[in-house]
């Protein structure tokens, strides 16, 4: 990102144009027509830390029904993966693409924090670094700096993993009114001069549709699948889907979906664990099908961490508290799914961290490690250099077909 202009004006309209500030929910007009040879890359970011256990439940070890309680117990039966682990059965999309052979898990991941707090793990998962605050700047961003490639979050503010030398867009649905013509036409004479201005002014309208839309945006919008609204996970999803599918659009997007603190009543079939992973599940589904009319999915990966997994056992309020290791999910035409990759290290109380965690037998690093190398093409020296400083010990795991 670069430094904004001292004056107050400029960083308002800035930061007005990066946020979408030019239109509401909108199909978006591609600039031009898909880019099938470029790779598309997308970071999805759980807050608050998802119980990688509830998620993807590991029903083939011995100790998994006596470890978990009442979270061994779901309403339908866990959609089977492999011999010892299966998926929540809210996460029928998931399944489908792991059946494709699009969907690859990683399980007893984590990161190299190990204290429990939600916003220095948070900072750590963002930062790529190994210790919170020790960075300022996000591995994504560092990434994106390294080459030509833009990037985009969708939402208000550009994400801390997303911070760096490299050139970032953000998107959010707007509840402004539809800006006149004239007052684009009458923006752009007075940004015509300073070249700052002009080109944020440039770039919003590149975020922006057709004035040809105005009818069909305006127009009210049906509820989503799993009655998400505009403005959910499945509306950015989408929206996400048709920015990476531009030819001349943003090759990376970061998505976020909130609400996995899950201190109390995990299991209720209607509680928030489970109406986030009916979210999470139907969200994903629209991005592969976004990607899929775009043309781009084939060359698509998408990685989906949340900052720490759950303790193993219940707690009094028949939920879990927070702990280390849990689960990821890489998906993506572009990825060698079909498969659970996972160096398992058993519940038993004397297996797990602290008797307490999952514990974490692999880096969360090294997964995005393996997606950088592969697919984005970042060589082994950078990636432990720039992108993930101090992780000389972390090898990258090939995630990838």
């Amino acid at each position: 990102m670069r430094t904004p202009f001292d004056p107050t004006r400029r960083k308002l309209v800035r930061t007005a144009l990066a946020a979408g500030a030019l239109g509401p929910l909108a199909t978006l007009s591609f600039a031009g027509a898909p880019d099938p040879g470029g790779k598309r890359f997308v970071m999805v970011i759980l807050r608050g830390g998802m119980d990688g256990l509830y998620a993807v439940p590991a029903v083939g070890d011995p100790e998994f029904a006596a470890a978990r309680g009442a979270l061994a117990q779901y309403a339908a039966a866990p959609l089977p993966l492999d011999s010892l682990f299966a998926l929540h059965p809210n996460l029928v999309q998931l399944h489908a693409m792991y059946g494709r052979g699009e969907l690859g898990v990683v399980h007893a991941v984590g990161l190299s924090y190990r204290e429990r707090s939600h916003f220095d793990a948070q900072q750590v998962l963002e930062s790529g670094g190994t210790r919170p605050y020790e960075l300022a700047s996000g591995w994504l961003g560092r990434a994106l700096g390294a080459g030509p490639a833009k990037g985009i979050a969708l939402s208000t503010t550009v994400p801390l993993v997303l911070r760096g030398p490299g050139v970032v867009d953000t998107w959010a649905p707007s509840s402004l009114p539809d800006p006149s013509a004239d007052l684009v036409t009458r923006l752009e004479r007075m940004y015509d001069s300073d070249p700052a201005l002009a080109t944020a002014l440039a770039r919003a309208k590149a975020l922006h549709f057709d004035t040809t839309m105005m009818a069909e945006v305006n127009a009210p919008m049906p509820a989503m699948d799993g009655g998400a609204r505009p403005g959910t996970f499945v509306t950015l999803a989408q929206r996400a889907a048709e920015f990476l599918s531009q030819s001349n659009g943003p090759k990376a997007a970061v998505l976020e979906l909130g609400g996995w603190d899950s201190h109390a009543n995990e299991a209720a079939t209607t509680g928030a664990t489970a109406n986030n992973l009916r979210t999470l599940d139907a969200g994903l589904a629209a991005l592969r099908d976004g990607l899929l009319a775009g043309r781009v999915w084939r060359d698509t990966v998408v990685v989906v961490a949340t900052e720490f997994g759950r303790e193993v056992a219940i707690n009094g309020t028949l939920g879990t508290d927070h702990g280390s290791g849990g689960v990821a999910f890489v998906l993506g035409g572009a990825v060698k799914g079909g498969r659970v990759l996972a160096d398992w290290p058993g519940l038993a109380k004397r297996d797990r961290y602290e008797g307490r965690d999952l514990r974490t037998t692999t880096d969360l690093r090294a997964v995005l490690k393996g997606v950088l190398s592969d697919h984005m093409q970042l060589s082994a020296k950078a990636l432990s250099r720039d992108v993930f400083p101090g992780s000389d010990a972390v090898r990258a795991m090939a995630v990838l077909a």
